[in-house]
């Protein structure tokens, strides 16, 4: 069996680069976040191991609906290889027409040997084919790699160590910010001494003003006495009171200039304590500002598109790299409807299996697409499988087959083909086509299957997600061909050309 072996060229180039922005960044104290995808990013190549599953701990979940008295109960196989060729691109004609690496994904094909970027009704009819019996339809499904185990250590003792400093930034920033807290506690601190330093001060002053009203009162009561001590006769003893009483106000006097001086600084030190408040809050109004404008300037970073990149020599891809293992077997096979006749595909009908962005979209058109030998009947699971004694590992993709009886093809490539309904039916307006099975089989050592070295080929965000599974088809069968796949399928025949 033919295989690829790639030494992990984009791997190590990946690692070299991102450490040289490592050292730029720590230099000029910048801290970035990568995303995936990123051609920079220090990340292990290998899929999460929270993606593999021992698949006999796995509950039977395979439910087909019973054929009716009218199922279509024919198969019709085609043989078309297993790409000895080695046909490969990162291309999806149908899904991004004339978009060259578009996938960022490497690409199994059989059957059209034409089919990539450019590829159109016209060049698919005018191309060669690997299929035995003349089908030019083409058929391509992401490939499937091994990690070494050597790198795979490698990458996991890489994983650990930015992990690690992943810890210290978090720790780093925690302590930073607890000490920015402390000088915000300590600065509070110092405000309200300064409140309750004038709060007294102006109490002081009030006390101040008090005792001037009694000196002022007292003041009253000697008038009245000199006035008696005059009508006694006794003048000159009224005129050392008056004496007296003028030094009295003079005293009066200073002590209210002292007053109205202990305000004035009183009043002058909250305007300072306010202007300090101020001054505190427009910094940090600045520093929002600032923060929001690195943000801001972060998520256009982020926003950026990487550079499409086209394969290596090894068939490698960032993110995307490692052994392709080439199917053991790969097996095409048209099945009927289980409850009545299917017509005729039309020509060019374009087909999808599952989504390639299944974290993006969601899971509405993700499909479980994988089991074991010996399970196939029984369990389809969305991780990888860990299967006993080394079985082989098996990815099985059964394609939509009710047909809205007009297009070949529509904006989201899905509204003109869509899945029977839960009974087999299709739903009013659709009319059932022979359903496309692509059964592909692999044989992954059972250490490697332990070990979790095996990933499917994925766009970089997926980080190789076992649910982005999936699958492309478009028919360019001849009307003969097809005039005898419907024939055989509807009469309960197995065909195989």
């Amino acid at each position: 069996m033919a295989r690829y072996s790639g030494r992990h060229r984009i791997s190590r180039r990946t690692k070299i680069a991102t450490a040289g922005l490592g050292l730029a960044l720590a230099i000029g104290g910048i801290a970035v976040v990568t995303t995936a995808g990123d051609p920079g990013q220090a990340r292990a190549d290998l899929a999460d191991k929270s993606f593999f599953v021992d698949i006999t701990t796995v509950q039977p979940n395979v439910d087909l609906p019973d054929p009716q008295e009218d199922a279509s109960t024919g198969t019709f196989t085609v043989d078309c290889g297993r790409n000895e060729n080695e046909h490969f691109n990162p291309d999806n004609f149908i899904a991004q027409p004339g978009v060259r690496n578009g996938a960022q994904h490497l690409h199994d094909y059989v059957g059209n040997l034409t089919t990539d970027a450019d590829s159109n009704n016209q060049s698919l009819q005018a191309g060669g084919t690997t299929c035995k019996n003349g089908d030019k339809s083409a058929y391509f499904w992401p490939v499937i790699r091994i990690e070494d185990a050597e790198d795979a250590a490698e990458n996991e003792q890489q994983e650990q160590q930015n992990n690690q400093n992943q810890q210290n930034n978090q720790n780093q920033n925690q302590n930073q910010g607890q000490q920015d807290n402390q000088q915000n506690q300590n600065d509070q601190q110092d405000n309200n001494a300064d409140q309750q330093q004038n709060n007294q001060q102006q109490q002081q002053n009030r006390n101040n003003n008090r005792n001037g009203d009694n000196q002022n009162a007292g003041q009253d009561r000697d008038g009245n006495q000199r006035n008696n001590l005059v009508q006694q006769g006794s003048l000159r003893q009224a005129q050392e009171r008056d004496n007296q009483q003028g030094d009295r106000r003079d005293g009066d006097r200073n002590n209210r200039n002292q007053n109205n001086d202990g305000d004035q600084q009183g009043q002058n030190a909250n305007q300072q304590n306010n202007n300090d408040n101020q001054n505190q809050q427009n910094n940090q109004g600045d520093n929002n500002n600032d923060n929001n404008q690195g943000n801001n300037e972060q998520g256009n970073n982020e926003e950026e598109q990487p550079e499409l990149e086209a394969p290596n020599d090894q068939n490698e891809l960032a993110g995307n790299d490692g052994e392709i293992q080439r199917p053991a077997d790969v097996d095409l096979t048209f099945r009927g409807s289980p409850v009545g006749d299917v017509v005729a595909m039309p020509k060019f009908l374009r087909i999808l299996y599952g989504d390639a962005k299944v974290s993006t979209n969601g899971t509405k058109n993700a499909r479980d697409s994988w089991t074991c030998a010996g399970f196939e009947d029984r369990v389809l699971i969305n991780k990888y499988p860990i299967c006993p004694n080394g079985a082989p590992v098996k990815r099985i993709h059964d394609f939509p087959s009710c047909w809205d009886g007009e297009n070949i093809d529509s904006e989201n490539h899905r509204d003109h083909i869509v899945y029977p309904q839960e009974n087999g039916q299709c739903q009013d307006g659709f009319v059932a086509v022979p359903q496309l099975r692509i059964t592909l089989t692999y044989n992954i050592p059972q250490e490697v299957q332990e070990q979790g070295r095996y990933k499917v080929d994925s766009f970089p965000e997926e980080e190789h997600n076992p649910f982005s599974d999936h699958d492309d088809f478009a028919n360019v069968m001849s009307n003969q061909i097809m005039n005898r796949l419907v024939a055989c399928i509807n009469e309960g025949r197995t065909c195989n050309e």
